[in-house]
């Protein structure tokens, strides 16, 4: 048995351990979808970003380094900008007006004001969600394909299998309390391997100076964060786009149970600090990590593989292996808390809610756990297909739930006059001026990021739809 895989096998076995711990919570649907609303703020913390960076931290961002050197360090800006927004912006008030409306899912929170007879808002937040995810599973699919790839010489869609099978696995056994926990070790795990494999790359490389030379003979844009312009493309589009890589992290729905799920306001006030350091370290290590690797192996074929490379190359076997299990760790943290995010929808807000079904419980949370499986296994076969590029995969579905959501849930947690009209033409708006935008518009705007059309178009729908349908009595 080689020393990598032995390392694998701990670690997998450690995550079985904490689904079975975590097992006793799953038998309502509140404890199967968001832990009771229990959990303490170093693990909200790191459950916030461990599920909102992915497989696309590691691969992606990295890979984007390697590809354009130094002009990535702006999506860093944006990133923190992003959860900075997210934490002191939203957080708070949603977890104090999660609570007050028994809310534990996103749906829940946008109808709870509104009397919604038809539940058109909770049906298209329902379609727009497992669209999405499924999209978005789907390149996390892709990421463990290549991760095993790059690490083990596993065949592609072999690594796309075995990566399911145990990410499903221990979702389906211990639920949302299981996904925290298990995320709390993989985010421990990645901020390791984001401080070692930059370190180590640039120590091989001679020290930072050396990158820096080396980088220049390659190519002088490689060093300067402001040439992002093409000679065509504007360079503010550039950077706005990638700034706005961060604006999603107030609304993409698998972040906002994570901020109800706390078990109290200063639980939220301690967590968004932890997180805001541990991101900066994150999003910081995997473009020096992709910087300093294009330095060190200049020509590689798939840009996204380069985390892997380093590991491999600067290594030995067994922190080798941790560091393979630090990319896994990255990919399972978003897949599982994107798995219970599709069967909330299914089970929660269309069977419960819509459907009015009068099951138990148990007996819900017992379909929650057989809807994670079937969803898993549409996302398994999707990612089989074809390994496209896990950076933009991921940006488009990033995009289109932030697109759909977070304007609208700044709008009910900050304007009194918003409507049900409101939430969901600016639910529908952003998203589909988001999909519309990637769609036809994108590339004759030189390349600017959907998100902020999608926002933009989300904003101006909620505030000035609500404002012309307010005087009319709409809401509870």
């Amino acid at each position: 048995m080689s020393t990598t895989l032995a390392v694998l096998i701990v670690y997998l076995g450690i995550l079985a351990a904490l689904a079975i711990w975590s097992r006793r919570e799953t038998h309502t649907l509140a404890g199967f979808y968001i832990a009771g609303k229990k959990l303490p703020y170093w693990v909200v913390a790191f459950s916030t970003n461990a599920t909102g960076e992915s497989g696309w931290l590691l691969l992606g961002l990295s890979g984007m380094g390697y590809a354009v050197g130094m002009q990535a360090y702006w999506v860093v800006v944006g990133e923190i900008l992003g959860i900075a927004a997210a934490w002191w912006i939203v957080a708070r008030r949603l977890k104090k007006f999660g609570d007050e409306t028994d809310s534990i899912t996103a749906p829940d929170v946008l109808a709870a004001k509104f009397k919604d007879h038809w539940h058109l808002i909770r049906g298209f937040a329902v379609a727009i969600i497992l669209v999405m995810v499924t999209t978005y599973v789907t390149a996390q699919m892709v990421a463990t394909g290549k991760a095993f790839s790059g690490f083990l010489g596993m065949e592609y869609a072999t690594g796309v299998v075995v990566g399911a099978i145990f990410v499903i696995g221990y979702t389906f056994v211990g639920g949302y309390k299981a996904v925290c926990y298990t995320d709390v070790v993989q985010g421990v795990l990645m901020l390791l391997g984001l401080i070692a494999v930059p370190a180590a790359a640039i120590y091989a490389s001679g020290g930072w100076g050396e990158v820096h030379t080396n980088l220049v003979h390659q190519d002088p844009a490689l060093v300067d964060m402001f040439a992002v312009s093409d000679g065509v493309k504007p360079a503010w589009i550039a950077i706005a786009s990638f700034i706005a890589i961060g604006l999603p992290f107030m609304g993409v729905p698998q972040l906002l149970v994570r901020y109800m799920s706390a078990e109290n306001d200063d639980q939220i006030k301690k967590a968004r600090i932890v997180s805001m350091v541990v991101l900066v370290i994150f999003t910081t290590g995997a473009v020096t990590a992709g910087v300093a690797g294009r330095a060190l192996f200049p020509g590689l074929d798939d840009a996204e593989t380069i985390f892997p490379v380093i590991s491999n190359n600067l290594f030995p076997a067994v922190v080798s292996g941790v560091l393979m299990v630090v990319v896994l760790s990255a990919i399972m943290s978003t897949v599982d808390s994107l798995l219970l995010l599709a069967s909330s929808a299914v089970v929660r807000d269309t069977y419960q809610k819509i459907i009015g079904t009068s099951k138990s419980e148990e007996t819900l949370s017992n379909y929650g756990k057989v809807v994670t499986i079937i969803i898993g296994i549409i996302a398994v076969v999707m990612g089989i297909q074809e390994p496209r590029l896990i950076f933009d995969f991921v940006l488009a579905s990033w995009s289109g739930l932030g697109s759909a959501f977070g304007p609208v849930i700044v709008g009910i947690l900050y304007y009194k006059r918003i409507t049900w009209a409101g939430v969901l033409s600016g639910m529908l708006g952003g998203f589909a001026a988001s999909v519309v935008w990637l769609t036809w518009f994108k590339d004759d705007f030189h390349g600017l990021y959907e998100a902020i059309p999608g926002f933009v178009a989300g904003f101006v729908l909620t505030y000035g739809v609500s404002w012309l349908t307010s005087k009319k009595t709409n809401s509870m």
